[in-house]
């Protein structure tokens, strides 16, 4: 589905870092699409199951395939609370294992920017949607400062480390989103965003959080304790305190639906 060098292996550490926002964004998201109950879902690029678990609990689908390249991330999927009804498979977003049309609704939940070729994982998703079906996604606007990590990412930059990205940051844009979409033959194509806040209890939950298991791991790993301390003052300056010692961090993300024709 992504890079090979891209995987997220620590499926604890990624449910630590992303689940919570996923959460959020995702809660949004589904009332956006609004779909009716008993439908039949694909969850592309399902990771650690967070989402796959809110259509599960918000739509009462009549079945969910998840598809995801990391067997960590499968394991810990299979192994939550409220996913025993979907099926999670290893898979590729850009050469799904499911025939034509197969499917109601396919969705893309913070993943289509590790997407090697975006416009052929969003072809593929076409394809195994029925006609009337829908064919949605959301991902953090990397460009636009939305991402969850932007304090930390930009205070690495503004000290001179190369930017940490995913390898296709520029498809979550609102537009570059509309055009993917548009370009699938997909109609009724709509787009928004999605703005989401979350509380940590304070600047070493942030921190944590936002770091286990991240791309900024290496980096870290190469500063010298001092300057871990002077990285740690300027994300803490980027960051919104709430006056009883909790830290505020908001992001956003793009999100676009569009209808299979027919």
């Amino acid at each position: 589905m992504t890079d090979p060098q891209i995987q997220f292996d620590d499926a604890a550490a990624y449910e630590r870092r992303i689940g919570e926002w996923s959460k959020l964004a995702g809660a949004v998201f589904l009332d956006w699409l609004a779909p009716r109950t008993g439908l039949r879902w694909i969850d592309v690029g399902c990771g650690s199951g967070t989402f796959t678990e809110l259509i599960i609990a918000k739509h009462a689908p009549a079945e969910v395939q998840g598809i995801d390249p990391s067997d960590a991330q499968l394991a810990f999927a299979r192994a939550r609370r409220g996913t025993p009804m979907a099926e999670f498979t290893k898979g590729d977003a850009m050469a799904l294992p499911f025939q034509a049309a197969r499917f109601n609704v396919a969705t893309m939940a913070l993943v289509i920017f590790f997407v090697p070729e975006p416009a052929k994982g969003v072809t593929e998703m076409v394809r195994v949607v029925a006609p009337g079906g829908e064919v949605a996604a959301y991902a953090w606007d990397f460009p636009g400062g939305g991402s969850t990590m932007y304090p930390i990412l930009s205070e690495l930059e503004a000290i001179g480390f190369p930017p940490v990205r995913p390898p296709r940051p520029e498809v979550s844009k609102i537009e570059a989103l509309q055009k993917l979409w548009t370009d699938a033959g997909l109609v009724d194509v709509e787009t928004r965003r999605i703005d989401v806040q979350r509380r940590f209890a304070d600047f070493d939950d942030f921190w944590e959080a936002s770091t286990q298991g991240s791309s900024v791991v290496p980096f870290l790993a190469t500063m010298a304790p001092d300057d871990v301390v002077k990285l740690k003052t300027g994300v803490r300056a980027r960051v919104k305190e709430d006056g009883a010692g909790g830290i505020i961090s908001a992001a956003w993300a793009n999100a676009v639906k569009g209808r299979v024709p027919g």
